[in-house]
C-alpha cells in the first residue's frame, strides 16, 4: 500500500460492495476485523522518528527563533 498511485484503476464497484458487507457485519465481527487489519502496523520506534525529522527540513525553522529561556527559568523539578 505504501506504493498507492492514485492514477491506476479502481474498482470502485468491489470498493462499494466490500464497504456494504463491512457495515452489514455486528459490531462484534467490526471488532475483528479491524483488530485483524490494524494491530499488526508497525510503529516507528522513537529513534527512526528522530532520525525522519532530523533529516527532513520539517523544524528547520526553529533555528530562527530567538532562545527566550534559559538554564534558570522556571523551578527546579
Amino acid at each position: 500500500m505504501n506504493n498507492l498511485n492514485i492514477n491506476q484503476p479502481v474498482n470502485t464497484q468491489l470498493v462499494e460492495s466490500l464497504v456494504q458487507l463491512i457495515h452489514s457485519l455486528s459490531p462484534a465481527e467490526q471488532a475483528v476485523l479491524q483488530s485483524k487489519l490494524f494491530n499488526d502496523i508497525p510503529y516507528p520506534s522513537t529513534s527512526e522518528l528522530t532520525n525522519l525529522i532530523e533529516s527532513s527540513n520539517t523544524l528547520d525553522f526553529l533555528h530562527k527563533e530567538p532562545d527566550i529561556y534559559t538554564i534558570t527559568d522556571g523551578e527546579p523539578i
